[in-house]
């Protein structure tokens, strides 16, 4: 008989075999010797007591042996020689997760991607960090690997509806990584490891017969003759890339794209997004306040990093964190030089001795109307590079980003002095209620004093808001049929975040699977 069982274990205890054994049995009411075996499926920490606990989920096997636990993804078996082919713009994770669902379907997939390989890609951090300048192709947010390549590696995501959540996680371990993420609650992978990561898929969907283009970026759609069928795309030096189905797969930051879009005469959609800072404590607070730990007192070393989630509404409008990375850094996240935007990663170790998190605000198409007539469905994309020049101006150039202290920014006054901070272009000292629209600080001011309930010293002389977030999400909602076509564009797959369907890897993972087996399934008939 197989069981599914939930555990609470003091810290100390487990992590130990015996302990989950004696648990275990204790918790069936049986003796251990009828446990033939027990498999870990999911854990998490529970601070929410000063015994800091572990929640364990486990599969339980009861007088009969423990099944195999599911198998490794094997790599694709080599497309055949007439095999469809599928063009998939963009190489972020739904762009890898097509290619490689393409494969195993018996499709050829040509993966268009205009920045990078992921290693190359690395260099030109170089310039962004050191010389305030980006290279407007290959950056934080475009390249192989995407947004996420060299923005944390977080895996957590509640969008379960789109399929198996553990296969992807599956995936990245048959493709080297660790197999913890198969078990923690909040899984993650680090920046320093993703690459090696994205390239081992690469090589996999090269060793199957598909494609992978670098320095190739799309500026255009060939369509049929009456423009209701797409045959191909054509990149911006010139060359045309043929085929009847294009996976759309370029993530929220690729503007040239829905500016292509709207050229075409395709629909598009406003839709909410959320802007605001990054908010930047010592990890220390943080862990004393998660872990109840005495003043001086350093975490524990079998502790992770604390992390925290946070949220409220004020005045109908959500303000949360978003994408908190313990022990992370900031780092510069614009695609062109006349703005400044900002994000967080962190390394596999999350050892920084500061802790950053999105702290952000609901910005719905009523907001953003004033952009309407002149930019359409584009509304919220305006308006987030009007924000993001301003915010440019406000650092005084070179990728430098406006901050303020919180006691200032409530007080509603500019800081004198602002501590160290680890976004290394660098910081000056800003006003932000002169930079940010107003319901926007008025909402954070609220939400700041409302998380200060939660975590002690979260609005203290230790915290700094660093402007500006902007990129949470896309702006634009691209339509597609319930084929996950576009609905005047036969063929025309939008795909994950930059299509309004996905936020973060394991939702544009799974989306781009999903649009894989939409393309094949066209393709075949």
């Amino acid at each position: 008989m197989l069981r599914e069982l939930h555990l609470r274990l003091p810290l100390p205890q487990a992590d130990s075999p015996e302990a989950r054994l004696r648990a275990t049995a204790q918790a069936l009411h049986l003796p251990p010797r009828r446990i033939r075996g027990l498999r870990l499926l999911k854990e998490s920490i529970d601070a929410r007591q000063r015994t800091i606990c572990k929640q364990l989920r486990c599969l339980v096997a009861v007088d009969e042996p423990l099944p195999a636990p599911p198998p490794l993804p094997t790599p694709p078996a080599p497309a055949p020689k007439n095999a469809p082919r599928v063009i998939i713009v963009g190489s972020g994770p739904a762009g890898l997760f097509a290619a490689l669902r393409c494969l195993e379907l018996g499709v050829c997939p040509v993966l268009l991607e205009r920045g990078k390989d992921v290693s190359a890609r690395r260099f030109d951090l170089r310039p962004i960090n050191c010389e305030g300048r980006v290279p407007t192709d290959s950056n934080y947010c475009f390249g192989e690997g995407g947004a996420g390549a060299f923005s944390d590696g977080k895996l957590y995501t509640r969008a379960t509806k789109r399929g198996d959540v553990a296969e992807v996680y599956r995936y990245f371990v048959a493709h080297g990584a660790d197999p913890v993420i198969l078990t923690d609650a909040h899984p993650h992978i680090g920046s320093d490891k993703l690459p090696r990561i994205i390239q081992s898929m690469r090589a996999a969907i090269i060793a199957a017969g598909g494609e992978v283009h670098f320095g190739t970026r799309v500026c255009a759609l060939l369509r049929s003759a009456d423009g209701s069928r797409l045959l191909g795309v054509r990149s911006a030096d010139g060359r045309e890339w043929q085929a009847n189905a294009v996976v759309l797969a370029t993530g929220h930051s690729a503007r040239d794209i829905y500016r292509m879009l709207a050229e075409e005469g395709l629909l598009m959609e406003s839709k909410t997004f959320a802007a605001g800072v990054r908010i930047e404590h010592p990890q220390a607070l943080i862990d004393a306040s998660l872990y109840h730990l005495r003043p001086g007192q350093a975490r524990p070393h079998n502790l992770p990093a604390a992390r925290y989630t946070l949220s409220t509404t004020i005045r109908e409008r959500g303000v949360h964190s978003f994408c908190m990375c313990p022990g992370g850094f900031i780092v510069p996240a614009a695609t062109e030089n006349d703005e400044v935007v900002v994000n967080g990663m962190s390394l596999s170790r999350r050892n920084s001795p500061l802790a950053n998190s999105g702290f952000v605000v609901t910005v719905t198409p009523e907001d953003t109307a004033s952009f309407a007539r002149e930019h359409g469905a584009l509304s919220g994309i305006a308006w987030q590079k009007q924000l993001e020049q301003a915010t440019a101006l406000a650092g005084g150039g070179a990728m430098k980003a406006p901050a303020q202290r919180v006691p200032d920014f409530l007080a509603r006054r500019q800081s004198i002095t602002l501590r160290t901070c680890n976004y290394r272009p660098g910081i000056t000292p800003y006003n932000l209620w002169e930079l940010l629209p107003r319901g926007i600080c008025e909402r954070m001011a609220e939400g700041l004093r409302l998380f200060e309930r939660n975590i002690p010293g979260f609005t203290g002389e230790d915290a700094l808001l660093i402007g500006t977030e902007t990129r949470t999400s896309s702006p634009v909602r691209i339509p597609r049929t319930a084929s996950l076509q576009h609905p005047q564009l036969a063929g025309l797959f939008p795909c994950a975040e930059g299509a309004g369907y996905a936020g973060g890897i394991v939702s544009a993972a799974m989306d781009g699977r999903l649009c894989a087996e939409a393309a094949a399934a066209y393709l075949h008939n």
